[in-house]
């Protein structure tokens, strides 16, 4: 039997911004966040979804080896349980831009958290990229973002891409053993008509897909920054993607209805919704945040 690759919606949550898919490995079990609608949402196996109010505009979710959460939010770091009902803020690392917020983060191989803030006007290039090592100390490595989202790590972890979504480019940047980033080098640079490149994850091959927001899609690039697929959307504003299932073949999409008219909602029923399709390759294991 042949693999149906055409996405469909898994969980149709309506999202106002869904981002920050991630497949917790210990629960078998697909978590995604609303930024705006402030929720955290779990899918299981046999579509069980289930959800949790945030008091917290949360980015970015990624699961910690001692139980819970690790988050960046708008208050900054955050360690959270949705299940507890614990939101307790670890470190405010931008006290001083208090316009700031943290959007995307993920865990690099050694189980560093990094994640990016930004203006949330969207107006202002004060967004930064930190890294959160498990001491709870995090350090800013690089900056003058407008919209960061990423990251993400090759198989091996020796390389991250970064974008700055607004100004429409994806970064890569060489990483070492103690978390320290070369300067940045432009991986792939995108025009109007492409959208712009938001959430993105790596597969086992080293190719990295990424989710383009008002681009209807999410594409497939070589190591080489050479697109090899596209995966077309019914939603105009993909945000994230993410390798999940007990074979981390299937590959997970949120997506946002922030910013449709009542015209584009009408014809994207799906807005706000989970995607789900089975490309063809497999991701790559995340580890835990070791903090």
């Amino acid at each position: 039997m042949t693999e149906d690759k055409t996405p469909r919606c898994v969980a149709n949550v309506k999202a106002v911004l869904g981002e920050g898919p991630i497949w917790v490995e210990r629960e078998q079990a697909l978590y995604w966040v609303d930024i705006k609608g402030r929720k955290i949402f779990r899918l299981r196996e046999g579509d069980k979804l289930d959800q949790w109010d945030t008091p917290m505009g949360i980015g970015s979710i990624a699961p910690r080896a001692n139980g819970g959460f690790i988050a960046g939010t708008d208050q900054g770091f955050a360690e959270i349980d949705p299940e507890r009902g614990v939101f307790d803020v670890r470190g405010t690392p931008e006290e001083s831009r208090p316009d700031n917020r943290f959007n995307d983060g993920k865990v690099d191989r050694s189980g560093r958290f990094w994640a990016g803030t930004m203006d949330d006007t969207e107006q202002q290039a004060s967004g930064a990229l930190y890294r959160l090592d498990p001491t709870g100390r995090w350090t800013r490595l690089d900056d003058g973002y407008r919209v960061t989202n990423g990251p993400a790590f090759s198989p091996g972890g020796k390389l991250m891409y970064h974008a700055d979504s607004a100004r429409q480019v994806i970064y890569v940047f060489d990483v070492d053993e103690d978390g320290e980033i070369s300067e940045r080098n432009t991986f792939a640079r995108f025009e109007e008509k492409d959208g712009y490149p938001d959430g993105m994850t790596v597969d086992a091959e080293g190719h990295l897909w990424v989710a383009f927001w008002d681009g209807w899609c999410v594409r497939r690039f070589s190591p080489a920054g050479e697109c090899v697929q596209v995966i077309d959307l019914p939603v105009q504003r993909p945000t994230s993607v993410a390798f999940g299932g007990p074979a981390l073949d299937r590959l997970y999409i949120t997506s946002a209805s922030i910013g449709l008219d009542d015209l584009a909602r009408g014809m994207q029923p799906y807005a706000g919704g989970l995607f789900m399709t089975v490309p063809g390759v497999t991701g790559v294991a995340e580890i835990p945040f070791a903090g």
